[in-house]
């Protein structure tokens, strides 16, 4: 007997209990123009919190205890916040706190999340709509990238600015945060130029949230989807092209070639030459058009590549000096790459001495919890991989290359805030869509097919079973995994 289609024909509206993630992902714009931004995920985390709750007990996921331990070890770290490893200067103050208290609550809404999301069945939320809620939030993206393209200087005080008292508002983390702009002015080229960052909180943020919403979104509209969805997917990567390049964002056209040689390696011979060909052909179109001259100028300009050497130089020689919990928050360098005194001065009211830890989650980490709580990062991601590498589906498939992208991006981009709940939210589907995402109350386990009743409480199959319904596209293998 064939098995049914693992995606259903129609994609249901998600139940109550399911309201919070999307109203997370579908409802970020209103967040992100309220001032709340990545920060949404903690007061998401809520709601999240409390259909945890009721449903006891709770499924966790293969891997979740690395990440416990994360959280573990960052408590521990708190320990070291008064204090400062040679190279660095600051005192214990309200700022680092405040830091250290933002990131640890991040990291236990993030673990509250990942639970939630496992422990709801596929009748509650569908794979699919999870996976188009995460297409929907990739457009808002490439419409936030074109705001910042074509007005760059738009920006706003959002309501959480207002209210908040003036020393937590003008603190420039916390600013970056809650304050709307659509881009970030940079001297990247020499001259002043616009990197798109809206609806997330840097330009950096922006390019890599860009590049793992691009995964979830051809999975949904491509892989899955008919003539119509798939003209529309063409034509919206086609428009992303703009704001990708004028992002400057070298990290981003990194982790998209990365994307596109895991999907040629991973896809049957006739599918990665039409992948190969659409490539090629999109590669002189680009070579063509005005879009050259910027890659070209910024990779001619590579002066931050000897900033981020001395961030990440001073990085590992502070982190030296406590490897096993860190300093619980980043601290401040003397000196960067030319000269021992740096600092604001009239024209670069935005310059001072370089945080450590600011070029990449990996050296965050390192500042923060030490060589232990790398460790632990490390391994946590790479393990999803190694699990779930066997998995061919489409959703499997994508689950893997952007827990890829995870390990990557951790050399560059910062994880928090966005990167990192974009990153949970695909571990939570790839592990629902794996062999071991067994949950119950769902209408499509085979041992069921035939029956009409949907609130069975057997386990479901995952999505990895070889079906009947012939799909064509980048990611489309539909196999077991062995």
């Amino acid at each position: 007997m064939s098995l049914p289609p693992p995606w259903p024909s129609r994609v249901r509206l998600p139940a109550p209990a399911a309201w919070p993630i999307a109203g997370y992902l579908v409802g970020y714009p209103v967040w992100w123009a309220l001032g709340f931004g990545g920060l949404s995920i903690i007061v998401a985390a809520v709601p999240m919190a409390v259909v945890l709750w009721r449903r006891r007990p709770v499924r966790v996921p293969k891997g979740m205890g690395l990440w416990a331990l994360l959280v573990a070890g960052y408590l521990v770290s708190a320990v070291m916040l008064g204090e400062s490893p040679p190279g660095t200067y600051g005192e214990l103050g309200t700022g680092r706190v405040l830091g250290y208290a933002m990131r640890l609550t991040l990291y236990v809404a993030l673990v509250v999340m990942v639970l939630y999301l496992v422990n709801l069945t596929e009748r509650e939320l569908p794979r699919r709509a999870l996976v188009g809620m995460l297409g929907a939030l990739f457009l808002t993206t490439v419409a936030g990238g074109l705001l910042g393209v074509v007005a760059p200087r738009f920006t706003f005080t959002s309501p959480v600015e207002t209210l908040l008292p003036s020393w937590v508002s003008g603190n420039s983390y916390v600013r970056n945060l809650i304050h709307p702009t659509a881009a970030q002015i940079q001297h990247v080229l020499g001259h002043a130029s616009p990197r798109p960052e809206a609806p997330f909180e840097w330009a950096n943020a922006w390019g890599g949230n860009l590049s793992v919403l691009l995964v979830w979104f051809v999975v949904g509209w491509w892989v899955y989807g008919g003539p119509v969805r798939r003209a529309l997917c063409a034509a919206a990567v086609a428009v992303a092209a703009i704001p990708i390049v004028y992002s400057l964002n070298r990290g981003l056209w990194i982790g998209l070639a990365v994307s596109l040689a895991y999907t040629l390696a991973r896809a049957r011979p006739r599918t990665g030459l039409v992948i190969g060909a659409a490539v090629a052909v999109a590669g002189l179109l680009l070579a063509a058009g005005p879009l050259a001259g910027i890659v070209a100028q910024r990779l001619d300009s590579p002066h931050s590549n000897r900033i981020r050497a001395f961030t990440v130089a001073a990085t590992l020689e502070a982190a030296a000096h406590s490897p096993i919990i860190g300093y619980g928050n980043t601290r401040n360098a003397y000196g960067n790459y030319q000269t021992i005194t740096t600092g604001k001065t009239d024209w670069c009211a935005e310059c001072g001495h370089p945080p450590l830890g600011s070029d990449g989650q990996l050296w965050l980490l390192l500042i923060t919890q030490g060589f232990t709580g790398a460790a632990l990062y490390v391994a946590f991601f790479a393990g999803a991989v190694r699990r779930h590498w066997r998995d061919r589906t489409p959703v499997g498939r994508a689950g893997t290359l952007v827990m890829i992208l995870a390990l990557l991006y951790m050399f560059v981009y910062d994880g928090l805030i966005t990167a990192l709940t974009l990153y949970m939210i695909s571990f939570a589907l790839l592990w629902r869509n794996g062999a071991d995402g067994l949950l119950p109350t769902s209408p499509i386990h085979p041992r069921f097919a035939g029956q009409s009743n949907g609130d069975s409480t057997r386990p479901t199959a995952p999505m990895s079973a070889p079906v009947t319904t012939p799909m064509t596209g980048p990611m489309t293998d539909v196999e077991r995994p062995s």
